[in-house]
């Protein structure tokens, strides 16, 4: 084949990819950035500081609820200047009624949803398809994330494009004044990622929050279905020159811990030491280093009833795994994903593992090229796992219009001294994956993957592909996947094994003109299908379902499930009770219900009521959330489960108390108490913080787990004191 010839067909593909972009840039709008002379006094008071006399403010915000397309009914100004060290951002929000302002949290990266918000993002890198949140309220919340492929995942159908987790190093300030409410933020250059040239070009866009009347407003307009983690069609600012990054931070942690009951006899204290290091090669490139790895300040897991008989997913909750998480990400969410993280010291039972430390590489190599690499190593723990190294190595080439191809290497090697022979002790996983993204609403995505384990050769394959279609009328999903029975990516996760999956759902979205107060009706249907590679099918869901969502917030989904499960082996649903082999067709009434979640006090219910393996099963899940202004949050939920099979009747209940108290934006009081009736468990967790930047600072932890059934053991308690401190040696 002639280099002309490929060439060619190279610049083909590139203008079918280009030419499907429906909004790239031309018609988005644009701002300039203005040097600012001196810092502004960063109090949270825009109007009347000279610092921003001369910049002119970004304004013309638009609606995509309640009314879509409509203008902002109050009016909101941005100013965005800068000084050789960071990037400010001033934000002026009037309101007509400032003592209507609602204010529902003063938590670091609480929920901007039922509270009066502006948020940020920005694009330093220009591709279209990454970026940074920043996001305050009128309390003065230090909010921020980071976008990956444009929160790819994060509406209908769950997945992790967004990371509320990454914790950047910045400031706000924000005030009530007469004319409504305004903020200031500081955004040092090194927390933000940018290109290498003298003036440079961002994307970026912002987003208001006028709660009291669930409007949601945007500078640079978008379509009601999309969010502000849609990076291509973002405005754009230009005229900044930031400086040669220069980013190196040490961050050091002292911790002590005293533990007694439970498996121990008397009492076990212990002291720690560690380090964390990042130090940017580039302005794009991060370098992170660990050393001794702790994460004592992490809260608890949910618990969670397996009532089935597939896998649990639990979510990964700290924090040098969760930064930079979605370039890592290949797979399918919560259900095959070829890497994560929790493998890497947590256990098969959760089970703490010691990590000795690690390094990660991330971020861009020159305009569109990412890289990751991540290398770790735990301690062995007898009984629960060798003494392992994990290693990952990820790119990811990037294309216009929302398009990417990629690979990913995943291995684990252990010390073999659960194996014989020891040499057998090790897993690899490799993968190639592609997303291409088709006009303004069409997303096609697959990927393919084969594990090596040594015993394990067969069907050792598995792939995935999915098509994604999001207008503001219509949403449908495509998706079939692969999953061979010696398919084993054991540094990743697989909620089921040895199986082929079909997926369809269609949505369509209406907004009544005048119709009961209804902001949108969304009727729907979805089906996921399950079979072996025999053909007999394990797994069939049809769900038939309305979202009524109103413009005072509050929303009612009404389904019905038809469900079918198959039944190979039999299976101990709980103890004493068995689900024999066969298969099982059940129908069930879905109700969920709640109320404006911005009020005070707040209530919220998920009910499934019908058959389930050849019985009765009812579901009720209900949630009461109460709150004081901004300081004082609770949440109480419970999970009522009660079945009557054949194999007898059971129930199996969680009940779950979260309270929350604000002293400021940076000190907080949380408390995390569950109770497992079926195993007769309470656990308690309770966290004092007191944050210094990002996440960093004063954390004292009480864990407290108490068996109750038969053969327990001594209630178990466990008190922390640990303290971590940003030592910016550029700044």
């Amino acid at each position: 084949m002639s280099s002309s010839f490929r060439q060619t067909v190279f610049t083909a593909l590139l203008f079918l990819i280009g030419n499907t972009a429906a909004a790239e840039s031309s018609d988005r709008p644009k701002m300039s950035a203005s040097t600012l002379a001196t810092a502004p006094a960063l109090d949270g008071i825009v109007l009347g500081d000279t610092a921003w006399s001369g910049v002119a403010p970004a304004t013309g915000f638009q609606q995509i609820q309640p009314d879509d397309g409509m203008p902002a009914t109050q009016k909101t100004e941005v100013f965005v200047g800068y000084t050789d060290v960071a990037l400010y951002i001033g934000v002026v929000a009037y309101d007509d009624s400032p003592e209507e302002i609602i204010i529902s949290d003063s938590r670091r990266d609480a929920d901007l949803e039922d509270t009066d918000a502006f948020l940020v993002i920005i694009d330093g890198l220009l591709d279209r398809q990454n970026g940074y949140v920043f996001g305050t309220n009128a309390a003065g919340i230090e909010y921020d994330g980071q976008v990956v492929k444009e929160g790819a995942g994060q509406f209908a159908f769950g997945g992790g494009g967004f990371n509320i987790n990454w914790d950047g190093t910045w400031s706000v300030r924000s005030q009530i004044t007469d004319n409504g409410w305004s903020a200031e933020f500081e955004i040092p250059f090194r927390t933000l990622r940018y290109g290498s040239a003298d003036e440079q070009t961002w994307g970026i866009n912002f987003q208001r929050n006028i709660r009291r009347n669930n409007e949601i407003v945007f500078w640079a307009p978008l379509d009601r279905n999309r969010s502000i983690y849609r990076v291509s069609e973002a405005g754009t600012i230009d005229n900044i020159a930031p400086p040669a990054q220069r980013n190196l931070k040490i961050t050091p942690y002292a911790l002590a811990k005293a533990q007694r009951g439970g498996t121990l006899n008397g009492t076990d204290t212990d002291a720690e030491f560690g380090v964390d290091i990042k130090y940017s090669l580039t302005p794009s490139l991060t370098l992170d280093a660990t050393y001794n790895t702790d994460f004592a300040q992490v809260e608890q897991d949910d618990v969670q009833i397996n009532l089935d008989r597939f896998n649990l997913f639990f979510p990964e909750k700290r924090p040098f795994f969760l930064e930079n998480s979605g370039q890592f990400s290949v797979g399918n969410s919560q259900e095959t994903e070829l890497f994560f993280s929790r493998r890497i010291g947590i256990g098969e039972d959760g089970e703490l593992i010691p990590v000795d430390g690690g390094l990660r590489l991330s971020g861009k190599v020159g305009e569109s090229t990412n890289v990751g690499v991540l290398y770790m190593g735990t301690e062995a723990v007898t009984g629960v796992a060798p003494k392992n190294r994990f290693s990952v190595l990820r790119i990811n080439q990037e294309l216009p219009n929302r398009s990417a191809i990629g690979a990913i290497y995943v291995g684990r090697d252990g010390d073999g001294t659960l194996l014989v022979p020891e040499n057998d002790d090790h897993n690899r996983t490799y993968a190639l994956d592609g997303r291409w993204g088709i006009g303004d609403n069409l997303v096609v995505e697959a990927w393919l993957a084969k594990t090596e384990t040594p015993g394990l050769d067969a069907k050792d394959t598995a792939f995935s592909a999915t098509a994604n279609y999001s207008s503001p009328e219509w949403a449908y999903r495509l998706e079939y996947t692969e999953v061979g029975e010696d398919f084993n990516p054991e540094v990743g996760f697989l909620a089921r094994s040895d199986y082929r999956k079909a997926q369809g759902f269609i949505m369509r979205r209406i907004r009544p003109d005048d119709l009961w107060n209804l902001l949108e009706l969304r009727p729907h249907i979805s089906y996921d299908g399950y079979w072996d590679f025999d053909g007999f099918q394990e797994t069939g869901f049809l769900h038939l379902d309305n979202h009524w969502e109103f413009k005072t917030g509050t929303e009612v989904h009404t389904g019905i499930n038809w469900l079918r499960d198959g039944v190979t082996e039999e299976f101990e649903i709980v103890d004493g009770v068995i689900v024999p082999p066969g298969t099982y067709d059940d129908s069930e009434f879905q109700l969920i219900y709640f109320t404006n979640q911005a009020r005070p006090l707040s209530f919220s219910l998920r009910a499934q009521i019908g058959g389930r393996f050849g019985g009765d099963r009812t579901l009720l899940r209900p949630t009461i959330r109460y709150r004081i202004g901004e300081v004082f949050n609770s949440e109480l939920s419970f999970s009522y489960n009660d079945f009557d099979l054949p194999g007898g009747a059971f129930k199996a209940n969680v009940g779950r108390l979260r309270l929350a108290y604000s002293f400021t934006p940076k000190m907080a009081l949380e408390a995390l108490v569950q109770y497992n009736d079926l195993d007769d468990e309470l656990g308690t967790n309770i966290r004092f913080s007191w944050l210094n930047s990002a996440n960093s600072g004063l954390y004292v932890v009480y864990n407290q787990f108490d068996e109750r059934g038969p053969g327990a053991l001594p209630t178990g308690h466990e008190f922390i004191v640990k303290y971590s401190y940003i030592f910016d040696v550029f700044r």
